[in-house]
């Protein structure tokens, strides 16, 4: 316990290190995800091909290679990241590849008819995907978006092996000077247990408050209802 005490703002560093990857690694991931899934369900072939190809290239590397070749990589092509950034495009490229095929399913969850609705009364796809589509798909993708948030989380711990000082870097360190592997490794363990489990329980909170059979609150405005329209 004297290793802890000694080096608990080494452990608080690398558990903001962690907490910082993995935010800003999901973060983007699900902007770019989402821009990704929109092309693949685009009326333009080359946004559907561009696509595809990101994703099957991005879902099969696995992430230790991804991470290695950004970092030793990009140097070579005059590009020079710090470590800490080249982590988060890993995650980012990595987990994007995962959001775009859950976003693309919850999509596919939306009966055509709604679609089909939506443009007859003018809107274009952009507008149908904004106003109609994504709103009633987003409730089918809670749980599949938790599942690639605590993909991110764990994925993170990869990160030290391009020097990310996150917390398996700094037990993989304290371990090394106090050979204490077990209760290193079972802070670090527990670090990413508990950023996981609140992950899942966020989204369950999510889940919940997006249910269709949940009551608005007075005062808030009705949403588009295409569902006369499909029926029509």
């Amino acid at each position: 316990m004297d290793a802890i005490r000694e080096n608990l703002p080494l452990l608080l560093q690398g558990v903001g290190t962690t907490i910082a990857l993995t935010l800003l690694g999901y973060a983007f991931a699900l902007v770019l995800g989402t821009l990704l899934a929109v092309a693949r369900v685009s009326p333009i072939p080359p946004l559907r091909g561009i696509a595809t190809v990101y994703v099957e290239i991005f879902r099969n590397i696995p992430l230790l290679s991804l991470l290695i070749l950004i970092s030793f990589g990009l140097p070579d092509v005059g590009l020079l990241l710090p470590y800490f950034w080249c982590g988060v495009l890993g995650l980012t490229l990595s987990s994007a590849a995962f959001v775009c095929e859950n976003v693309r399913s919850g999509i596919n969850t939306v009966p055509i008819g709604h679609a089909e609705a939506a443009r007859s009364i003018g809107l274009g796809f952009f507008g149908t995907l904004r106003w109609v589509v994504l709103p009633q798909a987003f409730r089918s993708m809670v749980q599949p978006l938790v599942n690639v948030f605590i993909g991110t989380v764990i994925g993170s711990a990869l990160c030290s092996a391009i020097a990310v000082q996150e917390v398996t870097w700094v037990t993989q360190t304290l371990n090394i000077r106090y050979a204490q592997a077990v209760l290193m490794f079972l802070i670090a363990g527990a670090v990413y247990l508990v950023l996981s489990l609140g992950g899942a329980a966020l989204g369950g909170v999510i889940e919940r408050a997006v249910a269709p059979g949940r009551t608005r609150g007075a005062g808030s405005r009705p949403a588009l209802d295409v569902t006369a329209g499909a029926q029509a």
